[in-house]
């Protein structure tokens, strides 16, 4: 059982600058399109990346920078008008254009192509591939 509270909170279109940047690893992950990114859809993607990367000698770091910011809820199917709001199946988030979703330290370029196209077949968005040349 989830225990969160059940919001009605509504989300404007506008853009968030401060989530479209890379802040910890050389490459990213990002949105590209307005949507709905569930915690099931992170588990089977965590699952996946993580069988990928589990043949690397070398460390791979990894950052998901998603935080569920919606509670989904649902009634049964016969049940009449004014009956409540439901109970809470699952948590999600509202994705905008521009949010980085995932980070990565210690990938070559070759094995972040590999990933991407994984995590384009598995993904129901519109992502780029996001590098950063400034390393120190």
């Amino acid at each position: 059982m989830i225990t969160s509270k059940k919001t009605h909170t509504p989300y404007s279109l506008k853009h968030k600058q401060s989530s479209n940047t890379l802040k910890f690893g050389r490459f990213g992950v990002k949105s590209l399109s307005f949507g709905k990114l569930t915690k099931d859809q992170l588990d089977s993607i965590q699952r996946s990346l993580l069988k990928t990367i589990k043949n690397n000698k070398k460390a791979i770091k990894v950052w998901f920078l998603v935080l569920f910011n919606l509670t989904l809820t649902k009634l049964s199917s016969e049940s009449r008008m004014g009956k409540g709001k439901g109970a809470i199946y699952s948590k999600a988030i509202f994705l905008r254009p521009g949010t980085i979703l995932i980070e990565f330290e210690g990938v070559s370029d070759q094995q972040m192509s590999t990933i991407f196209d994984l995590l384009k077949k598995t993904l129901k968005l519109k992502i780029a591939l996001v590098k950063s040349y400034n390393i120190q």
